[in-house]
């Protein structure tokens, strides 16, 4: 890959145009740089360009909008929203109003975050997002159409840490429908097919546990009946479900108050290159696709465009378990990377001195009827009872119920130097009847479907099932039986699965006497390859207080910011609780459309 300096014209002053010269790089995003585009005739003139229109490019876009800034949102893919869109929605912000009256303290959020990952921990960093909480909060809930709900109870994901609390710290959107799009309704980013029931996307809490429970309760089954009548009769209606829950609602809000604020959004619409002046600072950007041509960004470029999970050339440099490109697999939307190759070309680099360079969420790999590739993200179910997980040898590697990211971790650990990056998620018969697998739902779904497209794999006995999977069946059995052994008291003695809070909210609560653990006693025997995936990278572009792209010696490049997963994470790559992308998104997507207004002098906000 090689940049090359173009003089361009149309932009105040001398202007360099760099544009990626990436012989065979993925389709739709950074290749189509030297393709033919109809270019603008003129430059389109704003005060701020944001790429990408997830939740921390539209927090800086229209905290920007609403100061009295011009602002263009360039979204590359089809649809708005990003992978927040897809996601559960959840922000994790210490300080909200729930937090604090609970008693809350900025103390022990900063006790939590450095217990998390000490080697890593960014001081400035915390004191910038812990300082902007509040406002950031209480702008969108008082001057936009985001709402949020504030759950009784969102546990962080290490209850075992010096400062973590079971609440007060994870909030989550409000459901919306999305009829107050009107006709650009249906450019929101579609849920993840895989991870929605029957078209309704389900929000951890309450609601997925009536869903955990439709076959046991009649209850429940009204209660799953009237969401999935209303999702099909919707859908008939109006080409797609109109009431959006989890991340499609918070998206759907962020949106309506983009429009509302007169941003202007643009899809289909990939930022090929960045252009700069004499001094080197950012000062707008080449575009491709339906918004071909130019565009002039007076007060700066912020990079808003997710990670790199999606780009095989940046896992190779970044990913030590895939050295080839070819053993990770990202449900993410739009992490290409393209943010990483566009801040280079200034002098931008990536950081990745970070506790993790992504935030790990193993995933089942399978075939969908029509032979596409699909993914099933093990989110929660991996911690439910009666469900372990083993390596390729049939022996368990860790705590099941941990946070996906810390089991993800475990994985990574457990398989370091190995050519494939795996393990088996394990039920028997009354599990799989009660709970299914992830994907493979649970009685009186018929499984035929699940066999075909290669997500599940059946045998008659614990035997049968390991020589199907290619595990051993001694091993396999053994695992079983010690696991059994404690299950059966409700404990874990190797792994200490189901001893924590937080382990409990991700079982059934119902389950009796430990909401983790049963045994694995009835035969027959099912099985679902689990993969290494993530939900975005932590690792990413070096920023200072300001969210400015720093160079590697740190000094600011003039105009350009990072945003989101775009930018190095804030916790030093620790994952504190649900919504830890969020969270840092929308606070600092915030902070830099706040920051760049004040610096720009224009008044504090249009609405005063």
């Amino acid at each position: 890959m090689g940049l090359t300096p173009r003089a361009g014209v149309g932009l105040a002053g001398t202007v360099r145009i760099f544009r990626v010269e990436a012989a065979g790089a993925s389709a739709g995003g950074l290749s189509t740089v030297m393709g033919v585009h109809k270019m603008n005739s003129k430059p389109v003139e704003c005060d701020v360009l944001v790429v990408g229109s997830g939740v921390a490019g539209l927090a800086a876009a229209i905290k920007a909008a609403k100061q009295g800034l011009s602002v263009v949102v360039a979204e590359k893919e089809p649809y708005l929203g990003g992978t927040t869109a897809i996601s559960a929605g959840w922000a994790w912000v210490p300080g909200n109003r729930q937090g604090a009256a609970q008693g809350d303290t900025r103390e022990e959020a900063e006790t939590y975050l450095r217990s998390l990952a000490p080697e890593t921990f960014n001081a400035e960093g915390v004191a910038a997002f812990l300082d902007t909480v509040p406002e950031a909060i209480e702008f969108f809930e008082q001057e936009t159409d985001v709402k949020f709900t504030y759950p009784e109870k969102a546990p962080d994901y290490q209850m075992d840490l010096p400062g973590a609390r079971m609440s007060g710290r994870a909030i989550l959107p409000q459901d919306v429908d999305a009829r107050i799009l009107g006709d650009k309704r249906l450019k929101m980013q579609p849920y993840l097919s895989s991870y929605t029931v029957f078209g309704y996307m389900p929000q951890v809490g309450p609601d997925i546990n009536e869903f955990f429970h439709v076959n046991q309760s009649l209850k429940s089954f009204a209660y799953v009946a009237r969401k999935l009548l209303r999702t099909w009769i919707d859908a008939a209606l109006y080409r797609r479900a109109v009431q959006r829950t989890n991340g499609n609602a918070l998206m759907t809000r962020m949106v309506k108050s983009a429009l509302d604020s007169g941003v202007r959004l643009w899809t289909s619409t990939p930022v090929l290159s960045l252009a700069t002046d004499d001094s080197g600072a950012v000062t707008g950007a080449v575009l491709g696709g339906e918004q071909a041509g130019t565009v002039r960004a007076k007060l700066g470029v912020v990079l808003a465009a997710g990670g790199f999970s999606g780009s095989k050339d940046l896992r190779r440099e970044y990913f030590p378990h895939d050295p080839h490109g070819d053993n990770h697999f990202t449900p993410t939307v739009g992490h290409g990377g393209d943010a990483v190759t566009l801040a280079r070309q200034v002098g931008g680099f990536v950081d990745d001195g970070v506790h993790s360079v992504g935030s790990w969420a193993p995933v089942t790999v399978f075939r969908h009827l029509n032979g596409r590739q699909r993914l099933f993200p093990h989110l929660r179910a991996i911690g439910l009872p009666g469900l372990i997980a083993v390596d390729g040898e049939g022996r368990r590697f860790g705590n099941e119920a941990l946070s996906y990211h810390d089991f993800g971790g475990r994985m990574l650990a457990h398989t370091a130097g190995a050519p494939e990056t795996f393990g088996w998620v394990i039920a028997d018969a009354k599990t799989m009847h009660k709970y299914g697998i992830g994907y493979a739902k649970p009685w009186p779904m018929p499984r035929g479907y699940f066999y075909r497209t290669g997500y599940l794999v059946k045998g008659d006995s614990l035997a049968d099932l390991a020589a199907k999977i290619g595990v051993d069946a001694a091993n396999l059995a053994e695992t079983v039986g010690e696991f059994n052994q404690g299950a059966e008291i409700g404990e874990d003695p190797a792994f200490g699965r189901g001893s924590t809070q937080y382990n409990h909210f991700r079982g059934d609560l119902e389950h009796k006497p430990n909401p983790n653990l049963a045994p694995l006693d009835e035969g027959a025997f099912y099985a679902a390859k689990i993969r290494m995936g993530d939900l975005g990278t932590f690792a990413g572009l070096g920023v200072n207080g300001h969210s400015e792209v720093i160079t590697a010696d740190g000094a600011a490049v003039p105009g350009l910011f990072a945003v989101g997963a775009a930018a190095v994470s804030v916790f030093g790559g620790g994952y504190p609780g649900y919504g830890s992308h969020i969270g840092p998104a929308l606070v600092f997507g915030y902070r830099a459309g706040r920051d760049i207004a004040a610096r720009a002098g224009v008044r504090k906000d249009t609405t005063a």
